[in-house]
């Protein structure tokens, strides 16, 4: 495999991982990076573009994250919360009043950034078209009853955090989530990363086409199966767990420009490693050229334990914080202090204020996992033995 990029000296373990990635676990195109105290020190890519073709990923291809997209996005809702124009306490309701309908009128948005809002999944799944219209996924939502007692529980909003997270910023400021991130975060740190990509981007075929793979039998002991009430769960059409990633249904093409221009907060973001690797970073301080996003009182409530225990989705054990899953057993990260999102089928992306690590890994070939990649984790442990 021809790895492309640089490795700062005593971060080569990275690297040899991102290799063994490719070798045995069956990585066909994927990209990592990591920041140190504010400085790049790892910056790797690999593979071929699409993960069915043969042009080669290079520097600059950028990639659909998934649910890694929801870390990234939630810096926008903290950001307004440190400007003073977003109350965490205050109810949705209060900027959002059809959002009180159904018995919401209690959520507070720090509820809704912990997914603790009860509504992870829909009466009726959007279709596509719906769910890219920026009408159809908040009217739903608004209107939805919620699935158990808000504030008594948490449950991963796989989809609905979309149109939750989108409408709340829509109605505090006017304008789209994907703009804010775009003006207020992307432009001024130089981020190659986009909720709702551009058609100049678009045109430009900087991005690959993501597809999902099997694991390869050298995977060995990787090819192992989830518990059987996991299983049971995503299996099930009524479980409120196959429902809450149902709430689009049929599930997009996420190739198709549509989806891709589309602002969906929690599932279509578009950006490269070194994008989320520098974000992260600057959520926890100054990075390279003296950009930061988060104070160091937005930090902490980032990282702050908002939900712990039985997530009535995901059927494990998580932990999130405002905005951000935390470190645990069901999405291992650096540290107890990690705070970041994994995507479902592979791509990571986490801060670690304790380390002083950014880390961002993308990658186009989509396993089954769902917060524990084994290729993602294999770059972690490395990561960990470099410090």
């Amino acid at each position: 495999m021809d790895i492309q990029g640089v490795v700062a000296e005593g971060f080569e373990p990275v690297r040899d991982a991102f290799v063994r990635n490719f070798e045995v676990l069956g990585d066909r195109g994927a990209a990592v990076a990591v920041y140190r105290d504010g400085r790049k020190v790892v910056d790797l890519w690999g593979g071929t573009r699409d993960a069915e073709g043969a042009e080669p990923w290079t520097e600059d291809t950028a990639q659909i994250v998934r649910s890694a997209t929801k870390g990234v996005a939630a810096a926008v809702p903290l950001l307004l919360h440190q400007r003073g124009l977003l109350d965490l306490d205050a109810p949705v309701g209060t900027y959002w009043p059809e959002f009180k309908a159904g018995g919401k009128e209690k959520i507070l948005v720090r509820d809704l950034l912990a997914h603790r809002a009860g509504v992870p999944a829909l009466d009726r799944g959007l279709t596509a078209a719906e769910a890219a219209d920026g009408v159809s996924g908040p009217h739903a939502v608004a209107a939805q009853h919620p699935f158990w007692e808000p504030g008594t529980g948490h449950g991963y909003h796989a989809q609905t955090y979309s149109w939750l997270l989108s409408e709340l910023v829509l109605r505090v400021t006017g304008r789209t989530l994907g703009s804010v991130l775009a003006e207020e975060i992307a432009e001024p740190l130089g981020l190659d990363f986009w909720i709702g990509l551009p058609d100049a981007e678009a045109e430009a075929g900087r991005v690959g086409r993501v597809a999902p793979v099997e694991p390869p039998e050298s995977a060995g002991m990787l090819r192992t199966r989830p518990r059987r009430n996991v299983s049971e769960a995503y299996a099930d059409p009524a479980s409120l767990t196959r429902r809450a990633f149902a709430a689009i249904d049929p599930l997009p093409d996420e190739n198709a420009p549509a989806y891709r221009a589309a602002e969906l907060p929690a599932s279509n973001g578009i950006g490269t490693a070194r994008a989320l690797a520098r974000f992260y970073g600057a959520t926890i301080g100054v990075v390279e050229d003296g950009a930061r996003i988060f104070t160091p009182a937005t930090t902490e409530l980032a990282a702050r334990e908002h939900s712990a225990g039985p997530d009535r989705v995901l059927v494990v054990n998580t932990r999130f914080g405002a905005g951000y899953m935390l470190h645990g057993p069901a999405s291992p990260l650096l540290s107890p202090a990690s705070f970041g999102h994994p995507g479902r089928g592979g791509s990571l992306a986490f801060a670690d204020p304790d380390a002083g690590i950014g880390f961002g890994y993308v990658t186009n070939a989509l396993a089954k996992s769902v917060t524990a990649d084994p290729r993602a984790q294999a770059l972690v442990r490395a990561l960990k033995s470099a410090l």
